[in-house]
């Protein structure tokens, strides 16, 4: 990469020529059922639409002290991260704005689940399986899925 360019982790040498988000979501599950946000629709990344809460990697953290970071965040409550298995990665994003998207599902976690971050979701909502409204990454939906089927199991 040219000396202009950073080159802090596997993500920001991909061949897209520059440096690309890093995003965690996860999805709290429990009794068959998956905890979804819906995103404000003045939201530049995936406005309007229901989603697994999460966000942006911060330099120096790993996957799971973000996950466990924005879930504290965006609802409220603290993560056992010894419970969280990953799902999947993929890019995502237009290619002038490129994101690595990593799912993790969750399983245990302490407090209740609340909106509290009004300024990123207008809502929240547990989903069964059949009830899921269209996702914004159909292999993150596909791998929840798969996972959540293997829970009944």
């Amino acid at each position: 990469m040219g000396e202009d360019q950073s080159c802090n982790s596997f993500v920001d040498c991909l061949c897209l020529g520059g440096p690309v988000h890093e995003v965690v979501v996860g999805a709290l599950v429990r009794g068959g059922q998956v905890l979804l946000v819906h995103r404000r629709p003045d939201k530049h990344a995936n406005p309007d639409v229901w989603d697994l809460p999460g966000g942006l990697v911060e330099a120096g953290e790993s996957e799971l002290d973000a996950l466990a970071r924005e879930l504290h965040e965006e609802l409220g409550v603290g993560v056992d991260t010894s419970s969280a298995s990953h799902l999947c990665r993929l890019g995502v994003g237009p290619t002038d704005d490129p994101a690595v998207l990593s799912a993790w599902l969750v399983r245990d976690w302490l407090g209740t689940p609340a909106n509290v971050a009004p300024e990123e979701h207008d809502g929240m909502e547990w989903f069964g399986l059949e009830e899921l409204p269209p996702p914004p990454h159909l292999l993150a939906r596909d791998a929840l899925v798969d996972a959540m089927h293997d829970l009944r199991d």
